[in-house]
This record gives C-alpha cells, structure tokens and sequence, in this order.
C-alpha cells in the first residue's frame, strides 16, 4: 500500500476518533439505543465535536476518490503522498480548531484542505507538467 493510501485509512479514523472520545467520556448520559439524541450534544465541546464529525464524513469521499484516482491514472505518486500527508496534516489542525471554538482559522483550513484535495484529483491531468 501507498502512503497516501494509509492517508485514506487515517482520515477516516480520524472522523470516528472525533466523536469517540464525547460519547466515551459522556458514556452515563450517552444512550445507544438514541445515538442521534441532539440533547447528548447539548454542551458546546459536544456539539464542535459532532460538527467536526460530520464534516470529517462530508470530506472524506472527495479524498478517498481523489487519491485513488491520483493513483489509477498515473499522477507521481511522490506528488500524491507528499499531498496526501498535507491533508492529513490541515484535518487535523481542522479538527483541533473546532474544538476549539476557532471559526476564522477552522474555515482558512477547510479552504485549503479543499484545494490540496482538488490538487491530487487533478494530478494526473498536470503531471507532465510536473518537475519530475
């Protein structure tokens, strides 16, 4: 497997790490048989948590399909990982600044986790391009 393919797997453990901890530390008032209940996600750190949940699963597809397209097609794979690694890294500041009640930052990340993830899914188009 590539890098940027375990970058595929850590992006999707990091969307599940983020709610686990809330319903592992709340696990008295978490009711499993309501996972959706909103009043579990009533206090603020709860409700960032969810949000940035959410938003791990709502970005993602795009990455998955872009790093393997990156492969399938031929984009260098140098280039691939290298960005890949990069989304990893702004995910994780992204998460952290919604946890953290950061809103101004926290969009400055997605934007630019946005365009890493546009940079790999069009790296096969650019690669000839490319100082390979």
């Amino acid at each position: 497997m590539t890098i940027a393919e375990w970058c595929v797997f850590a992006a999707l453990m990091l969307y599940l790490l983020t709610i686990a901890p809330i319903k592992w530390i709340g696990f008295r008032r978490f009711d499993n048989a309501n996972p959706r209940d909103p009043a579990f996600y009533e206090d603020p750190i709860g409700a960032r948590a969810l949000g940035a949940h959410q938003n791990g699963i709502e970005t993602f597809p795009f990455f998955a399909i872009a790093v393997l397209l990156a492969e399938f097609r031929g984009g260098p794979q140098r280039f691939v990982n290298e960005l890949a690694i990069l989304f990893l890294i702004v995910r994780i500041a992204y998460v952290l600044t919604y946890l953290g009640n950061r809103p101004t930052l926290r969009s400055i990340l997605w934007a630019i986790g946005f365009v890493i993830n546009t940079a790999i899914f069009f790296m096969p188009a650019i690669r000839n391009y490319l100082p390979i």
